[in-house]
């Protein structure tokens, strides 16, 4: 029996289209915005993304802001007074690029988007699952079963290069006049090499991070939060409100803390779940109360001392 006249189609994702009623046509890939159900019929994705699925695309619509802030916090150097206004033009692209994203896909105009539900770690990669039902010729039903997830990333960052490349090189050339005229663009060229990198990540990776971003998130902000509080000799709570600048460092890993918690926990079980965020402040002030006993000069002297 031919591929075309059997009821069922081979493969995860090969389906029929459904014309006036009726099945009709060969088993092939579905149009895009469709996925096969498990009649192997082409459906149309109308359902509205689960709370995680939104917590994925926050995740990966914060890397290029942070990329961002990272950088030009690094080049812009201690005397420059641009970095704030960089910060704030880096997180007006970013959340641009966001609403434009979400006004261009299904619905279109609406702030919201439909989705096909995430099944299982394959749906991200429906290439590797063509099937060849008589051995020889493969029947190519690619598409995107995780429709939008897939494509709507990589459309925010399109989005998010063509306005820092409209936006940020005529600020910075105005504002940035303590630094020079090398150094003053650095953190563009940083976006221009980084935004590449988070291409190929999302292409290849994507079913990846959305099973595993929640656990990046919480071992990132916690090793970057160590660091952080080692680099600027933290050892008390005097030395960490001694600076505005530490407190606002602190309270954002806080948040990416309680952002990580909510993506594990998907907040199934509130009155479970929600204590879990009393958890926050935990590595912080753990970090501060062992600081003292783990200062190397102390273990030094201690050392020599024969104690």
């Amino acid at each position: 029996m031919s591929v075309a006249m059997s009821s069922t189609c081979p493969g995860l994702y090969c389906g029929r289209m459904m014309i006036n009623g009726s099945v009709e046509g060969e088993c092939g890939v579905c149009p895009r915005g469709e996925r096969a159900n498990l009649q192997n019929v082409c459906e149309r994705c109308t359902e509205a993304p689960e709370l995680y699925d939104w917590l994925y695309l926050g995740f990966m619509a914060m890397l290029p802001l942070v990329l961002h802030w990272f950088f030009i916090e690094w080049y812009s150097g201690k005397k420059s007074s641009s970095a704030l206004l960089q910060h704030i033009t880096a997180m007006l692209e970013c959340s641009v690029s966001a609403m434009v994203t979400l006004l261009v896909t299904e619905p279109v105009g609406k702030l919201s988007i439909h989705s096909c539900r995430v099944q299982m770690l394959s749906d991200w990669y429906t290439m590797l699952y063509n099937p060849s039902p008589d051995y020889v010729n493969t029947l190519h039903c690619t598409q995107e079963a995780v429709y939008p997830l897939y494509t709507i990333v990589l459309i925010y960052y399109a989005f998010c290069l063509v306005l820092m490349m409209l936006l940020r090189p005529l600020l910075v050339k105005k504002i940035a006049c303590g630094l020079g005229k090398s150094d003053r663009f650095k953190s563009i060229y940083a976006a221009l090499y980084f935004f590449p990198i988070l291409t190929v990540l999302q292409a290849v990776g994507g079913g990846l991070l959305y099973y595993a971003f929640p656990y990046i998130i919480l071992v990132l902000s916690l090793v970057t939060l160590a660091v952080y509080m080692s680099a600027s000799e933290i050892q008390s709570f005097k030395n960490l409100i001694a600076k505005k600048k530490r407190l606002v460092v602190l309270f954002s890993h806080w948040l990416l803390h309680a952002y990580g918690i909510i993506s594990i926990s998907r907040l199934d079980k509130l009155e479970q779940d929600l204590p879990l965020l009393a958890l926050v402040p935990g590595p912080a002030l753990f970090y501060i109360a062992t600081a003292r006993f783990t200062e190397p000069s102390r273990i030094l002297s201690e050392g020599g001392n024969g104690h």
